[in-house]
């Protein structure tokens, strides 16, 4: 009797609960079929874009003009749905409206799994075509080569610095950096068993490793540590050997079928690395933008001061300086910097002429909208 007195009780509070929820949820079917209607309206009239396009040229996707529409609607919008939200839906909105007008595809650093596959579905939306490459250097050549119309590659990490083999490419490279994008990294302990049973080694790229030392050195301290030339390499290593142990992230983790050990081990909790964007489109200005330029001096007293001094003088803020060796068998070094606002800018534009003339190299990589 008391069984079934709970059997009833149950089945009032599923019924209550139904009566309830069956007016909300005829409004979303209604407000769905507007905005099914609306989003294929406005697809029609992105398509009536594209043609204009193809008349006069013009590239397909436009990360400014994006970048514009997202920050007007996120302006717009008073909620509940925050700026991450909208970003989010429209990014994949336009992303679908791109693929009608032209399919792009997109290099990254392979295999499938990766945070640089990552980055690039976050940053062109989902609809985009991946080209998986083994290493950073084949991701520049197949953009060079026009197997990719843009390529994603790791420039900076919050905690270990900078990719140097991405910045001898930007030096070498004829391409631009037409976007960026700051990822947070999230590392997990992978192994095909989900345990750390019988497993003597950990593969990971070089950085990952060094991003999760303290943790590998306190929880795991015995297992071997191997440098491999991704993640998602790693990933695809311990599938098939169980006494390989991989950190890797998420979709590594499903593409791969892994357990996860230990999620979360990066010794940074706010662990980003930065990403950029390249290709041989330049991109305008955005109103929100960032400029990237590699500089070298004369090897004299006072030569960088002199190179910084044109931004100072016209009021453009310098938000990244690097430096690596020139590898001439001198002691001379190329500077990378990163400056807010776009080339077209009058202060940006006056400061690098100025900047043209006293330094001994000047290539300008790009300018781009920033990652907010």
């Amino acid at each position: 009797m008391r069984l079934t007195r709970i059997r009833t009780s149950q089945h009032r509070m599923d019924d209550d609960l139904n009566t309830r929820l069956k007016p909300l949820r005829e409004r979303i079917d209604a407000l769905d079929a507007q905005l099914i209607a609306l989003l294929n309206q406005r697809a029609s009239v992105a398509l009536e874009v594209g043609e204009v396009k193809k008349h006069f040229n013009a590239p397909v996707f436009r990360p400014e003009r994006e970048m514009q529409v997202i920050a007007r609607l996120q302006e717009m919008s008073d909620g509940p749905l925050a700026a991450e939200h909208i970003s989010a839906i429209w990014r994949e909105i336009m992303a679908a409206s791109r693929s009608l007008e032209q399919t792009i595809r997109a290099a990254f650093l392979g295999p499938v799994g990766t945070y640089s596959e990552q980055a690039m579905f976050e940053y062109f939306g989902h609809s985009i075509e991946g080209l998986a490459c083994p290493s950073i250097d084949e991701v520049f050549r197949a953009v060079e080569a026009g197997a990719a119309q843009y390529g994603v590659v790791p420039v900076e990490n919050s905690a270990e610095g900078a990719v140097s083999r991405t910045l001898d490419l930007l030096l070498q490279t004829q391409l631009m950096i037409g976007g960026e994008l700051a990822l947070p990294i999230h590392h997990n302990l992978l192994t095909a068993s989900g345990t750390l049973d019988g497993v003597t080694r950990v593969c990971a790229h070089p950085q990952a490793i060094a991003q999760c030392q303290r943790w590998l050195s306190t929880n795991a301290p015995r297992l071997e540590r191997q440098a491999v030339s991704s993640n998602a390499e790693a990933a695809r290593i311990a599938v098939n050997d169980p006494t390989v142990a991989a950190i890797a992230g998420d979709r590594a983790a499903t593409h791969y079928g892994l357990g996860v050990v230990a999620p979360m081990i990066q010794d940074d909790p706010h662990n980003r690395t930065r990403f950029v964007i390249i290709g041989k489109q330049p991109t305008d200005s955005s109103g929100h933008d960032q400029t990237s330029l590699i500089v070298s001096v004369a090897n004299e007293p006072g030569a960088v001061f002199k190179l910084l001094e044109p931004l100072a003088k016209h009021g453009v803020s310098m938000t990244r300086f690097e430096s690596r060796p020139a590898r001439i068998g001198t002691w001379e070094y190329y500077f990378y910097i990163d400056v807010e606002g776009h080339r077209d800018d009058t202060a940006v534009a006056a400061a690098l002429d100025e900047l043209g003339r006293k330094a001994a190299f000047l290539k300008i990589l790009g300018s781009y909208p920033r990652a907010r």
